[in-house]
């Protein structure tokens, strides 16, 4: 089969045609790939800077294809273990160590098959999996959010900052955001957003302030120095989740705010099947169709590679296997 191999730490990805298909055993399934999505997470496997690398490896952790003659899309979190609350010591996701998405056939376990909702695509399904669970949980497991509540999203235009996105707006809150583009602003206001401000202004939260008068939830991706802003703009009683930290270590919090105003900060990570099952469930409710910025041919992965490294994207980009 076709395929993308990392065989190296730093090295592009080879595509290869005569890579060994996988073989269906009692609790796996071989899912025929229509389409793939990249993550940032296959690009820090890329450059070596992620936990527990093997080589060779195919990486990859979205999917969507084609099994038995039923359309499915893959949950790619495997091994959650007992705990809702958190994951097991041996909890990992598709693409590593296992062979991923990147390639024409993926061997999953059968729990981690679910049908594609009817109104996506291949290439918007494939968006879905690793993004739109990771949002999911953040935005309702974690964050309990409700309608009518003010949700403030940081970095909107990446894949789980839209998903928060749209599901906020899909159940009613009202939404704003942050990103370091006004035209990505200005894009997810057009999808539902009330209002948003460029965090690359130096009032930008001044400016969200007045806007919102504060939040009752906060998704975040970033930490950083503008931390402890995200704090500041919180209502009492607020809840902060955070999936990422792509500015590093959290400065300047004030410690003071966090316990007068009673908040709750929340740490997440991917989700369980049923959370996985009760989102792909919500999105075929609502009809949210996934954002896809651009799609490439498999053997163009390393060209998608490095328009995801320059971060101009807004929405997912997709790998398309046919």
């Amino acid at each position: 089969m076709r395929a993308l191999l990392l065989s190296e730490k730093g090295k592009p990805l080879s595509f290869l045609k005569d890579v060994s298909s996988p073989k269906a055993t009692d609790n796996q399934v071989v899912v025929e790939l229509k389409a793939a999505a990249l993550n940032h997470r296959d690009l820090w496997i890329l450059k070596g800077k992620y936990p527990g690398i093997k080589y060779p490896v195919i990486p990859g952790s979205d999917g969507a294809g084609m099994l038995g003659g039923r359309e499915i899309i893959i949950n790619p979190a495997s091994n959650w273990g007992s705990k809702v609350s958190v994951q097991s010591e041996n909890f990992h996701i598709l693409g590593l160590p296992e062979n991923g998405t990147f390639a024409e056939r993926v061997l999953v376990a059968k729990s981690k098959i679910v049908a594609k909702p009817d109104h996506l695509t291949w290439e918007q399904a494939a968006a879905l999996p690793l993004g739109g669970l990771t949002a999911y949980r953040a935005l309702f497991t974690k964050c309990q959010s409700k309608r009518d509540e003010k949700v403030l999203i940081s970095g909107v235009g990446g894949g789980v900052a839209l998903f928060a996105c749209q599901f906020a707006v899909a159940a009613g809150m009202k939404v704003y955001v942050t990103s370091g583009s006004d035209e990505k602003i200005e894009k997810a206001i057009k999808l539902g957003a009330t209002g948003g401000a460029n965090y690359r202004s130096e009032n930008w939260a001044k400016n969200l302030a007045s806007q919102a008068d504060g939040f009752d939830v906060v998704i975040d991706s970033a930490g950083g120095e503008g931390f402890a802003n995200l704090v500041k703009l919180c209502h009492p009683a607020a809840r902060i989740c955070m999936y990422g930290g792509t500015k590093g270590l959290l400065n300047e919090v004030s410690p003071q705010l966090i316990f007068w105003k009673q908040l709750s900060i929340f740490g997440s990570t991917m989700g369980t099947n049923e959370e996985f099952s009760q989102m792909v469930n919500f999105v075929g409710k609502h009809k949210i169709v996934p954002i896809v910025d651009s799609v490439f041919e498999l053997k163009d992965g390393n060209k998608a590679l490095e328009k995801m490294e320059k971060g101009l994207q807004f929405g997912k980009i997709v790998l398309k296997i046919s």
